[in-house]
């Protein structure tokens, strides 16, 4: 899966940022913290969504992914299949996915 790869790579990165360029430990253990919750609240609102029972609000979503959980978000939008094909959802999203990436790269660089 393509998309676990891309979250591991990134986790990787961060982990590697936190080794040798002194980015602070709690980056990382906040990465995975919020990407572990993030999956299960993904995992919980696909179930909801099955059962016919009350929802997680996708600002909650959002906001999880944005706290730093959008490896585990990722990960599990294909393994639970959840919020796949609601395109204004993924746009959000992939703008959050980038600013991560883009702020992890913006650091590493000034930071060498």
């Amino acid at each position: 899966m393509i998309v676990v790869a891309l979250a591991t790579l990134f986790l990787a990165a961060v982990a590697a940022l936190v080794r040798w360029a002194e980015l602070p430990a709690f980056v990382l253990w906040t990465y995975v913290a919020a990407s572990v919750v993030a999956f299960a609240v993904y995992a919980l609102d696909k179930s909801a969504a099955a059962g016919g029972r009350r929802r997680v609000p996708e600002s909650t979503l959002h906001l999880l992914a944005w706290v730093g959980g959008w490896p585990g978000a990722l990960v599990a939008q294909q393994v639970v299949r959840h919020k796949t094909n609601k395109v204004a959802f993924q746009i959000v999203f992939w703008f959050t996915v980038a600013a991560h990436c883009g702020a992890v790269a913006w650091w590493a660089s000034t930071h060498r």
